[in-house]
């Protein structure tokens, strides 16, 4: 991949835990124009849905979610990915609140946002507030680009309904639960995000093995986010009354019969057998002239997206302030 937007950040300023695997973080240069999506997103996310007071999202000092995950977007998508993001971190807070053990109306209706709908970008005054939200978003993605924002939001709507479903009931096994988190890690969400912000197309034919050969990110990224968002988790779920988290640690927990600390260090250990298996094919693919270019860059994006979403977890203020 070439790197034009980006930068690498001296290694020496930022914690990684232990598991950075070697992976070089990178930085996108133009942060003002994701803090400027991310506000926007807030903004009209308060206007017309509710107010987001004491909420924190991805943005964060001094690494933001979108800069250091996808640090070679284009510079005329910024925005808008940085917008999108905002809004998913916002619809995850609300769908916290909702408990998606019961099928409530207002869950249905609140997942129906992201239903067969999800490509029309017509609305009516009728229509939930986040919908409309959503519809300008989709509306505003064809504009600069239509195949993409297609494919992006086709994978969102896939996304939101399989993980509604994927967090109606706890797992048993960590073993179990692995590839479900990877799907609720966001695999296809965070698919049509590098797609859209980087102008990737992988050709049809490619699609199942782009899916096979990026899982192993996904599940190293998916428990570094468990790791580092547990106690926000655990206490959403204490005040949702809710018997379960879904979250690797309380999987662990129970599956082992042992304590918090004593879970995270297996999560830990799990994460780093993930990204170096994932390292690994990724060094063995990354000159194979087989795969089109835009898999092999999509599947090297990834990796950034792991190092970037792993010291972003570290320091950001939505899992250390709440």
């Amino acid at each position: 991949m070439e790197f034009q937007y980006s930068e690498v950040i001296d290694p020496s300023v930022y914690e990684t835990c232990g598991l950075g695997y070697g992976i070089a973080l990178r930085m996108h240069k133009d942060k003002a124009t994701e803090v400027k999506g991310a506000l926007r997103a807030q903004k009209d996310w308060t206007k017309n849905v509710n107010p987001v007071n004491g909420y924190n999202g991805g943005l964060g000092e001094p690494y933001s979610f979108i800069c250091v995950t996808v640090p070679e977007c284009l510079p005329d998508r910024l925005e808008l990915i940085s917008y999108a993001n905002e809004y998913a971190f916002l619809y995850d807070d609300r769908m916290e609140k909702f408990d998606l053990k019961r099928d409530t109306g207002e869950t249905t209706e609140f997942l129906d946002t992201f239903g067969d709908g999800a490509l029309n970008s017509s609305v009516s005054t009728k229509c939930r507030p986040e919908k409309r939200l959503q519809a300008r978003l989709l509306a505003d993605m064809m504009a600069v680009d239509p195949e993409r924002a297609i494919t992006s939001m086709k994978a969102w709507a896939l996304f939101v309904q399989s993980a509604a479903k994927t967090r109606s009931s706890p797992f048993e096994t960590l073993e179990e639960y692995m590839p479900a988190r990877a799907v609720d890690a966001g695999e296809l969400i965070w698919y049509g995000t590098l797609t859209f912000g980087m102008a990737l197309t992988i050709p049809d034919e490619e699609i199942q093995l782009c899916m096979e050969l990026a899982r192993p990110a996904y599940v190293a990224l998916g428990l570094v986010n468990d790791l580092y968002s547990w106690d926000k988790e655990r206490d959403a779920a204490t005040r949702a009354g809710q018997d379960y988290v879904f979250n690797a640690i309380w999987v662990i927990m129970k599956e082992r019969n042992i304590g918090e600390e004593e879970a995270k260090s297996v999560c830990r250990e799990e994460a780093l057998k993930a990204i170096s298996t994932y390292s690994d094919t990724l060094e063995e693919r990354r000159d194979d002239l087989s795969l089109s270019r835009d898999l092999r860059a999509y599947l090297e994006a990834v990796l950034y997206s792991y190092i970037g979403n792993l010291v972003w977890s570290i320091y950001c203020p939505r899992y250390r302030d709440f």
